[in-house]
């Protein structure tokens, strides 16, 4: 079994925030493989299916992405997971606009539901990090990552989140570089 977590922040106001491309991930994750309804648990929304031959259980986070690893340690804490089980799919200012890279471990390079992860259950999981680009100056950031996705960014992210969906089951063997090179050439098309 498998934990897979998108972060963002709950409410229709942040729907379509850079910072939420990890639930808009997740979201189209459930969908295109036909997960079960929603379920309140662990403080967020929690989906179960299947990719594959995997069975991997979509979460998230309704806590805030401040808060994010509290959700996070209690999901992995009920059904007796390990951090190698998680993986985060979040936004990246360091990563041109809708790339994407798969990363074990490592830092939070200033991201605020990582370093709650981390600070819950250490830095030991998988991030499918989904790239948004910089705004060019760090005084902009925050106000870039809490902004809404252009009108002229909405295909090119419908593309990303679809492949993202497609190429789920590579992720979900433990391909990492399969997942990401089949992402690359369907976005390349």
């Amino acid at each position: 079994m498998q934990l897979w977590v998108g972060l963002g922040n709950p409410g229709a106001q942040y729907a379509l925030h850079r910072h939420n491309v990890g639930f808009m991930a997740v979201d189209t994750i459930a969908e295109v493989h036909g997960f079960g309804a929603v379920q309140k648990k662990f403080s967020g929304w929690l989906q179960e299916g299947r990719i594959g031959g995997a069975r991997v259980l979509l979460l998230k986070p309704a806590t805030f992405m401040n808060e994010s690893g509290r959700a996070v340690s209690e999901a992995l804490r009920f059904y007796k997971l390990e951090p190698d089980a998680l993986t985060v799919f979040h936004d990246e200012l360091d990563l041109a606009p809708f790339k994407v890279k798969v990363k074990q471990g490592g830092g939070t390079a200033g991201h605020n539901g990582l370093r709650s992860i981390d600070q819950h259950i250490g830095p030991d999981f998988k991030r499918v990090r989904i790239g948004i680009g910089h705004p060019g100056h760090k005084d902009r950031v925050t106000g870039y990552v809490l902004g809404n996705y252009a009108k002229a960014e909405m295909d090119p992210l419908a593309d990303l989140l679809g492949a993202i969906s497609g190429e789920a089951e590579w992720l979900a063997k433990g391909d990492d570089v399969r997942f990401m090179n089949d992402v690359a050439l369907r976005l390349a098309e």
